[in-house]
């Protein structure tokens, strides 16, 4: 099963501030024991939501708002995509990953495969 791990987003992020380089190493770590089992799909932090737009369709039309977005904390600053055989697999990812992060709040979502559509 394919979960998508979200972290979102904090103050220093939306600043612009960049990640130490203790914390790339952290992330780099695990995301490369992922890759050597074979259960990383992707993995990407996102700029500050100044550099990003957000696009709304709603009655036949469509509009575009600039960033930056208020509310940093409900903002995504990144993701991780990962194929394990459980949900208690992919919290236990996740779980690896807040760790490195420090205070976050961190969503894990399953992935919609073809068989969960209708036919």
């Amino acid at each position: 099963m394919r979960f998508m791990i979200i972290h979102n987003s904090n103050e220093a992020n939306e600043a612009g501030i960049p990640p130490s380089k203790e914390l790339i190493a952290g992330i780099g770590q695990i995301l490369g024991e992922a890759a050597q089992q074979g259960i990383l799909l992707a993995g990407e932090g996102v700029h500050a939501s100044s550099q990003g737009a957000r696009l709304t369709y709603e009655g036949g039309k469509f509009t575009t708002t600039d960033g930056p977005f208020a509310e940093a904390k409900e903002l995504i600053a990144g993701f991780v995509i990962i194929d394990v055989p459980t949900k208690q697999d992919a919290i236990a990812w996740a779980k690896r990953y807040a760790a490195q992060l420090g205070d976050v709040r961190i969503e894990i979502r399953q992935v919609v495969e073809a068989e969960h559509l209708p036919s």
